[in-house]
């Protein structure tokens, strides 16, 4: 990086990474090392969970990882393609050693035990014991991610992408390359266990922003960074994925304009943007078109919040990555001017419309169900958030589990005042004001895309081509206010929360019970998904009554 030998760190680093059989999706920009390629595996594979110590900006910390890696390796599939997913709880860490995979942005439609949230679709994984996942992505492609939803786990490094590619993908024509090396992921990192973060109402701060897992903080080593090859005038599709555990970040590439045709798993009508903010578990991909000088380009993803003014740093590397275009110099680029321009083109939710021009469903009609869901905080010393005056705690035994176990109606389902019963084949329509404490507040639907009616900077709802996706921004601003529609259409128990995930262990989450007494028939468990909640039951005897 520049001239001059690397920090210690880093050749620590290096050496800890091919030890472990780590893949750095970059080229370190020394001659004597070649460029490596993005750890990768198919829809039938081992994810093993597992305690690591890792420094990805220089500090070392424990970690827990799949397969030894931050981010876990991509799980690279096709449209259509049935998922055989098996995740092995090696962990080691006395205060965190359950897990359990959540595999966001699919709809689990028929198996909804497979959807990975603690309390509400499965028991945890203990350690010693593994679980498969086997679902199918049905007709869904494009760009997803798992992460741990077991307390704030992946924060520490239980996350990873998941792309599902489309032989048939309409813009396939737009772009000439689409690979695990065209997979850029944001991630928020903490010098501390992440149990430790934003605890009794504290900010929770990161030290760093990671790009494909490395990065850079205040004060600390210049250590490598991630970088992402490019040939004069190709055109690349590259999928934007935040596995951040708070914060959003302003995502842009120097010199380049970004046209935007994908958001969380929906093709979007092409929209040309210079910059994308992209909050907890959205994705985006975009198109570059590799038209500038052949030189080297900082890739920045500025955070909202951070440690030691994070969220400010525009040199150093900090908040950064590198586009390199094949032939320049092996020299990281120089610290920008400041102050660094204004965007000219950022990108604006309501601007994005679904590719098709058919109307969605849950735009057909009236909604059959409406609510306000009205976000809150209790005082301190403890303060937890609540959703219309009720915090979600983690119940002793799933919902999922509930369910089959004989309970005859939703008002039987605990948590109680969290759960809220959905007919088969209801419009549903959520209004979510914003709420300052801890905005802008990221809301995420599992078992569905949902319809954005109203984005939170819109002052007027869109009817007609609203884009839909899975995470929404409920706003930062005083009075905004954002409105979505989607049909209950997939019979289970599914959580909105909050993917802020220290809000989520906070108590920002709700629970929509969809076509109760269709869940059991529709959903027929394995054996194995019972076996779970024994061995949790047998790790943990005093809390869970399973």
């Amino acid at each position: 990086m520049g001239a001059g030998p690397y920090p210690r760190d880093f050749l620590t680093l290096l050496t800890m990474h091919l030890k472990t059989g780590y893949k750095l999706l970059l080229l370190v920009f020394s001659p004597s090392l070649p460029a490596l390629a993005l750890s990768v595996v198919g829809p039938t594979a081992d994810l093993i969970v597992s305690n690591v110590v890792l420094a990805p900006d220089g500090v070392s910390r424990l970690a827990a990882v799949a397969n030894d890696v931050h981010p876990g390796p991509l799980i690279k599939a096709s449209k259509g393609d049935r998922f055989n997913l098996n995740v092995i709880n090696n962990l080691t860490d006395e205060h965190d050693n359950d897990t359990s995979i959540h595999w966001h942005g699919f709809f689990q439609r028929g198996t909804t035990w497979a959807d990975g949230a603690e309390g509400v679709s499965q028991c945890p994984i203990p350690t010693g014991s593994s679980f498969l996942y086997n679902f199918t992505g049905g007709d869904q492609a494009g760009t997803y991610w798992y992460h741990s939803h077991v307390g704030v786990q992946y924060c520490d490094g239980l996350r990873g992408p998941i792309v599902v590619y489309d032989d048939n993908d309409p813009y396939k024509a737009d772009y000439d390359i689409d690979d695990e090396n065209t997979v850029i992921t944001l991630a928020d990192w903490y010098h501390v266990p992440s149990r430790n973060v934003g605890l009794n109402g504290a900010a929770a701060e990161a030290n760093s922003t990671l790009i494909n897992g490395l990065g850079r903080y205040p004060g600390g080593p210049r250590t490598t960074l991630a970088v992402f090859n490019v040939e004069k005038d190709k055109r690349y599709r590259f999928r934007l994925v935040s596995l951040s555990c708070d914060p959003n970040f302003n995502f842009t590439i120097d010199g380049h304009n970004l046209t935007v045709i994908e958001a969380d798993g929906q093709l979007v009508k092409p929209v040309v943007v210079d910059q994308i903010q992209i909050f907890a578990g959205q994705r985006y991909s975009f198109i570059l078109v590799a038209n500038q000088t052949e030189s080297n380009y900082w890739i920045r993803a500025q955070p909202n919040v951070g440690f030691g003014d994070l969220e400010n740093i525009v040199t150093g590397g900090i908040n950064s990555a590198i586009l390199h275009y094949v032939g320049a110099p092996d020299v990281e680029p120089p610290d920008p001017e400041l102050p660094l321009p204004v965007p000219k083109l950022p990108l604006l939710e309501p601007s994005l419309h679904p590719f098709s021009d058919e109307i969605a469903e849950e735009l057909t009609r009236d909604p059959d169900f409406s609510m306000v869901l009205n976000i809150g905080r209790t005082t301190p010393p403890n303060p937890v958030f609540t959703i219309n005056g009720v915090p979600w705690t983690v119940p002793p035994m799933p919902i999922m589990l509930q369910i089959l176990s004989g309970a005859q109606n939703v008002s039987e389902l605990m948590p109680q005042g969290s759960i809220y019963e959905l007919q088969r084949g209801w419009i549903v329509e959520l209004t979510v004001p914003r709420f300052a404490i801890g905005a802008p507040h990221p809301f995420h639907l599992h078992g569905h895309a949902f319809s954005v009616v109203k984005s939170a900077s819109s002052q007027t709802p869109n009817l007609i081509n609203p884009v839909r996706r899975d995470v929404v921004s409920t706003g930062g601003g005083a009075g905004e206010t954002t409105v979505i529609r989607f049909v209950a259409d997939n019979p289970g128990p599914w959580i909105f929360h909050c993917h802020i995930e220290f809000h989520l262990r906070d108590g920002l989450a709700i629970v929509f019970a969809e076509a109760f007494d269709e869940i059991e028939a529709a959903n027929p468990v394995p054996q194995s998904w019972r076996d779970i909640c024994q061995a949790f039951k047998a790790a943990h005897p005093t809390r869970i009554s399973a």
